[in-house]
Order: C-alpha cells, then sequence, then structure tokens
C-alpha cells in the first residue's frame, strides 16, 4: 500500500497559527486601537499628534540615539572579538566564547539592573574602589542612571549578540581567498580592505540592524535601573500599561505601539535586503 505525502505546508501550520495569535492579533489591535479617540470611539488622528510631540517625541529621539550608540560600539566590539576568536586554534576557545556569549546575550532585565547598580551605582564597588585611589566618577559627571549609563549596561549584551549573529558570516570567509591574497603578494591590511571588509559588510551592517532593534525595544532593563526617569518610547508605553494616563489620552500609548512598530518593520525589511547578499557568500 502506498504511503500518502503529507503536503510541505502543513509544518509550517504551528508556526503560522503561533505568529497570528501572539503577533498579528495584537498588533491588530495596536493598530486599530491607536485611531480611536477614547471618549468617544470615533476615528480619530490625536493619538498621533500627541505621540509625536513633546516628551514623546523626545522619547523616540532619546530610543533610536541610545539603540544607534548601542549598535555601532558594541557592534564594533563584537565583531573584533568574534575575529579574535576565529583565529584561534583552540577550538575550547570558540566552543566557550559562544556558550558565554549566548548566556551573556540572554541575560537581562532586573538581574541585570542590580548587577551594575551593585558594581557601578553611586555607592558600587567599582566607584568605591577608584575612589580610594582619587578619583570620584560620580564628582565628574558619570551616572549610571543616564543616556550613557545606561548604554554601557546594553553593551553588557549586545556585545556577546554581536559575537553570536556575525559568526556564521565569518564562516563563510574561504581560506583560499586569504590564500590567493598572500599569494598575489597581499599584505593582511590589503587583504581585510579589498576582500575581508567588503565581503563582510553586508553582514555586518545586517548584525548591527538586529543590535539596533534589540537596543529600540529593550524595556525591563531600563525600566528597573532608571524607574522610568529616562525618556525612552518603552518606558513611556510601559507607562499607559500601567495605568500612569492623562484622561483622554489612553490610546496614545497604542500610537506609540505603532511608531516602534514602523520603526521594527523598515529595520527588519533592511535587514532582508542584507541577507539576500550575505547569503550568496555564505553558500
Amino acid at each position: 500500500m502506498k504511503q500518502r505525502e503529507v503536503p510541505a505546508w502543513v509544518g509550517v501550520v504551528p508556526f503560522a497559527a503561533y505568529t497570528v495569535v501572539f503577533l498579528g492579533v495584537p498588533v491588530v489591535a495596536v493598530v486599530l486601537g491607536s485611531f480611536v479617540d477614547p471618549a468617544t470611539g470615533a476615528f480619530t488622528l490625536d493619538n498621533f499628534g500627541i505621540a509625536t510631540s513633546g516628551v514623546y517625541l523626545r522619547g523616540f529621539g532619546s530610543s533610536i540615539g541610545l539603540s544607534l550608540v548601542t549598535a555601532l560600539v558594541p557592534g564594533v566590539l563584537g565583531l573584533v572579538l568574534a575575529l579574535a576568536v576565529r583565529a584561534s586554534p583552540s577550538l575550547r576557545l570558540k566552543r566557550a566564547v559562544a556558550t558565554a556569549s549566548g548566556v551573556f546575550a540572554n541575560f537581562g532585565g532586573v538581574p541585570l539592573a542590580f548587577l551594575f547598580v551593585a558594581t557601578l551605582g553611586s555607592t558600587g564597588l567599582v566607584v568605591e574602589l577608584v575612589k580610594a585611589v582619587g578619583v570620584d566618577l560620580y564628582g565628574a559627571g558619570f551616572s549610571l542612571y543616564s543616556f550613557w549609563g545606561v548604554a554601557i549596561v546594553y553593551g553588557y549584551f549586545q556585545i556577546p549578540l554581536m559575537v553570536l549573529v556575525i559568526t556564521p558570516a565569518l564562516e563563510g570567509l574561504r581560506p583560499n581567498w586569504r590564500e590567493a591574497a598572500d599569494n598575489l603578494g597581499a599584505t593582511p591590511v590589503q587583504y581585510w580592505r579589498h576582500v575581508g571588509l567588503p565581503v563582510l559588510a553586508p553582514a555586518v551592517l545586517g548584525c548591527m540592524l538586529l543590535l539596533f532593534g534589540s537596543a529600540f525595544s529593550a524595556y525591563a532593563t531600563t525600566s528597573a535601573l532608571t524607574s522610568g526617569s529616562l525618556a525612552l518610547t518603552p518606558i513611556q508605553i510601559g507607562s499607559f500599561l500601567n495605568g500612569n494616563v492623562l484622561s483622554g489620552q489612553e490610546n496614545v500609548g497604542r500610537a506609540l505601539g505603532v511608531g516602534m512598530i514602523v520603526v521594527v518593520g523598515v529595520l527588519m525589511a533592511l535587514y532582508a535586503l542584507l541577507q539576500r547578499r550575505v547569503s550568496r557568500w555564505l553558500q
């Protein structure tokens, strides 16, 4: 008896159902709610007018600025670390770095905030140690609870995340390219300038886009660290969810959410375009 073949699309059904229920339905609800006047239930654009002015506009600016900083700097540092690990002949080192990066990249929220408060807070261990040798970090203007303090905290998980996502692209650099460059008399600098970096550029840019999205949507760590004192869009949306809202502005939080969806959507579109180019070198 001939066995019936199962259509290929059957395997996609569970994932599609999960996506629709836990992503599609909430997105539709947020988008529709952002155009509703909570007082009358009528269509309105006032929610977007409020969401793109005043403190909410500054929140978008701060969120985008913080995401850019924590995508570029940790992206470069993560790339350098990944290149150094790849150059090592030790398989144990590579496995250890990959394992540690997987742990650190997923460590966040209240535990990460407590870790940095205990280390770089106003009475943290490192702050007290450097104060003992005559360096007063907080007296010099540094604060863990400021824009740059949060950027340092984000680097804790952004750097290992960059290591994880850029490693497959580094493995796509074929050894025979380096050998051909050496045979033609190219120096290491010339190889990276004319071969390595041009090949890696789309992958590096794509990974930095992922870092940008990761920082742009981060909430728990910053909320626990700053108690909402830093104007960031995810924190502002969290305030709406917690009921801290003026009368008649209940749906402004949804309008802020739509703004974040648009930004992330643009990032994903750019990432998909870059991945098409990267896939040619990884085959």
